[in-house]
């Protein structure tokens, strides 16, 4: 299936779904551990662990005769987009800024993703992907508003939420480039070897992060070693990298990026819900509200 293919089934929602859902889960938690561990070490471990597990299944790829090898600079661009800079960039942006405008500048996904489909793929830009990425931010914002727009008004960005503005584009660059068919075709037929590959060149530049975390920053970082850490370390390795990277790159491949992109904006929809939950809160009508617009971008953009 080619970049600009566009295909919605049971199977597809459901992959492209799981993602954001434990994405949603990812911020919560990565907000909670932000007092316990520096960001770029947190990302280096979280995939550490992702890499230990996957060993069993697709340990093959990392052999001296593995094709691998031979496509290292595709590898080692996915582990820079994707990997490193796009978790350590999301984790800064929840120390630096608040997660209402983290979500709200995330929100731009689509945005990003039809941007870089164009300029860098030749990806055409439809007027109904357009209007779908509209009603897709007008969801989020409905959600980040809780259904006042006083509330939106209020808001102020600070230097900090840069730092999911590059995350943003950095996924959008990954979800591209997980499209490119030639080379690698081997071990693109295993999923566990594919994300092996780009975790194990993903954790050589969180590696260089992380030194550079602790070599220049303005006071030494302090890891507060407890259960609840290693409980959230375990969370998001397994959840969230593992198998939300498989969901989205199984989803990309039967959706293409464009399409894809819209479902990340249910993110914060989870994250909302998943917030009023542990608070006790029931879901509000501007939830329905919300979700009704995201889903209307995505069958906007997804109708022939």
């Amino acid at each position: 299936m080619n970049a600009n293919s566009q295909r919605l089934d049971a199977t597809t929602v459901l992959l492209l779904t799981i993602a954001p859902l434990l994405w949603a889960g990812n911020a919560i938690v990565g907000r909670i551990a932000a007092g316990w561990i520096p960001p770029v070490t947190f990302n280096l471990l979280r995939w550490s662990i992702a890499l230990l597990v996957l060993l069993p299944l697709g340990g093959w790829v990392l052999r001296r005769s593995s094709p691998l090898w031979r496509d290292w600079k595709y590898f080692t661009l996915l582990g820079l987009l994707a990997i490193a800079g796009y978790n350590t960039l999301q984790y800064l942006a929840l120390h630096t800024s608040s997660p209402l405008n983290v979500t709200l500048v995330a929100a731009s996904m689509p945005v990003w993703m039809l941007l870089v489909g164009r300029i860098g793929f030749g990806a055409a830009v439809t007027a109904k992907a357009l209007f779908g990425a509209a009603l897709s931010l007008a969801g989020v914002a409905v959600v980040l508003s809780q259904g006042e727009l006083a509330r939106l008004l209020q808001l102020q960005f600070v230097p900090g939420d840069g730092w999911i503005l590059l995350a943003a584009f950095s996924w959008a660059c990954y979800s591209w480039l997980l499209t490119r068919r030639q080379g690698a075709a081997a071990i693109r037929r295993d999923w566990a070897a594919f994300l092996l590959a780009q975790i194990a060149f993903g954790l050589v530049w969180s590696l260089l992060l992380t030194a550079g975390e602790w070599l220049l920053p303005a006071q030494l970082p302090q890891i507060l070693w407890s259960w609840p850490l290693a409980a959230v370390l375990l969370f998001v390795a397994l959840g969230p990298a593992l198998i939300a990277y498989r969901c989205w790159g199984a989803g990309v491949g039967r959706a293409g990026p464009t399409l894809a992109s819209f479902f990340s904006n249910l993110t914060p929809l989870f994250a909302a819900l998943m917030s009023a939950a542990l608070l006790g809160e029931p879901p509000r009508f501007y939830h329905v509200i919300a979700f009704a617009l995201i889903v209307g971008g995505i069958l906007v953009s997804a109708r022939r």
